[in-house]
């Protein structure tokens, strides 16, 4: 059974991943069949605790799933782990003698509550006493009258957590208002452009990456560039022995190694090293989000009819990403690089053949179904094969990230 599935990242204080809001929808075709919030709820549960695993799509973090009355009242979160679970308490839900009832038990148990999009009203009094964290559309309410808000619940024992936040400005607002959890794609942002110069050791990381994605390199100066790096060595023979390949036999030689992951396998694995030394003072987000993204855009390759050069593809989701890990602009960065024209007319103007697979990537991520099913329409898209490309990315990234 094919499963849709996108995640909201959310942060903490210092952006690192708390958790993720998972969103599920059991096909593209029903995308506007208005499926009732009972079985939507449902799908997500089963799908993410029972057919996929809910450690591949949030690793130690939690899971913030949605509930709807109904399903509160039957106490249907305690079939999951309350240690792996946040139930959101949609906004919908009015605070009835039996939905309080009901949320109190739950808390006894020790699942953590939050209240979603809120916006404060009396008759949501006796559901604030119980709540643990409460959620604010940094897109629906304004600063100012979160603030207000946030005066008249104060003496509640609540954590705060900042929704839909898109930009480092935004971020940085929401942590002086007091804010401790952070839920958007702010993150994926440079946080500063202007007068930027990337640093020579930097550069010479950009350079390996773009090097070891051209069309045509040789095995043997590859070869020499690992063995002269003890850490990268270290790195390469974990990965091929990691449980991602599931080998009889260990692999012990640089070359074995090389010559097993072949041209595509050590141009992503070079490729993911040198990211992740650029990106080291950054969340661990932004380098996953562009392993996840890269593998997936060159999965993509196998179902989207104009998308077959997944060559091209893989550098392409990642480096979608360079400019926020290094807080430079995009044209800055495609300038200095020997990339081909197709890539940085997509990374750059958002342009050429390969930009819609770029964004129909991007849309699939953030569970932006109306952007992706716009973008399908308009090519010949297999969608059904996707979201088992989604996960077989997120799995490849997993085994990427433990090196």
């Amino acid at each position: 059974m094919d499963i849709y599935v996108a995640r909201q990242p959310i942060f903490d204080q210092e952006k690192k991943i708390y958790g993720y809001e998972l969103l599920f929808r059991d096909s593209m075709k029903n995308l506007f069949s208005g499926i009732d919030g009972n079985t939507a709820t449902s799908k997500v549960l089963s799908n993410s605790f029972l057919n996929i695993g809910i450690e591949k799509l949030v690793g130690k973090g939690v899971a913030f799933i949605n509930f709807t009355r109904e399903l509160l009242i039957e106490q249907v979160p305690k079939l999951f782990p309350s240690e792996q679970l946040v139930i959101e308490v949609l906004e919908d839900v009015k605070a009835e003698k039996d939905v309080v009832e009901s949320c109190v038990e739950l808390s006894k148990q020790g699942y953590t509550i939050a209240l979603d999009d809120f916006f404060y009203n009396e008759g949501l009094t006796p559901l604030i006493a119980i709540a643990n964290i409460i959620k604010f559309d940094f897109r629906a309410t304004p600063p100012d009258q979160i603030s207000e808000i946030i005066e008249k619940i104060s003496k509640y024992n609540l954590m705060l957590l900042a929704e839909k936040v898109e930009t480092n400005e935004e971020f940085d607002i929401a942590l002086k208002m007091g804010f401790k959890y952070f839920q958007g794609y702010f993150f994926s942002k440079p946080e500063v452009v202007e007068g930027k110069d990337i640093s020579p050791a930097k550069f010479n990381l950009l350079q390996i990456m773009a090097e070891v994605n051209q069309p045509y390199f040789e095995f043997s100066k590859v070869e020499e560039t690992i063995a002269r790096d003890v850490s990268i060595s270290y790195k390469l023979m974990r990965y091929i022995n990691s449980a991602y390949y599931k080998r009889g036999n260990e692999i012990s030689s640089i070359k074995q190694a090389i010559v097993l992951l072949g041209e595509r396998g050590i141009r992503s694995f070079l490729s993911l090293i040198a990211m992740a030394k650029l990106s080291d003072n950054k969340p661990d987000e932004l380098i996953r989000s562009s392993i996840i993204r890269a593998k997936f855009c060159e999965l993509m390759a196998r179902h989207v009819e104009a998308c077959k050069n997944t060559s091209e593809l893989f550098t392409l989701g990642l480096f979608s990403s360079i400019d926020a890990i290094l807080d430079d602009t995009m044209e800055n960065i495609m300038a200095k690089l020997p990339l081909s024209e197709n890539i940085k007319n997509a990374l750059v103007t958002h342009t050429g053949e390969l930009s819609y697979c770029l964004e129909m990537a991007k849309s699939y991520e953030r569970g932006d179904w109306v952007r992706f099913n716009e973008i399908a329409k308009d090519h010949k898209v297999n969608q059904e094969k996707l979201p088992q490309s989604f996960l077989e990315a997120i799995t490849w990234a997993d085994a990427i990230t433990e090196i």
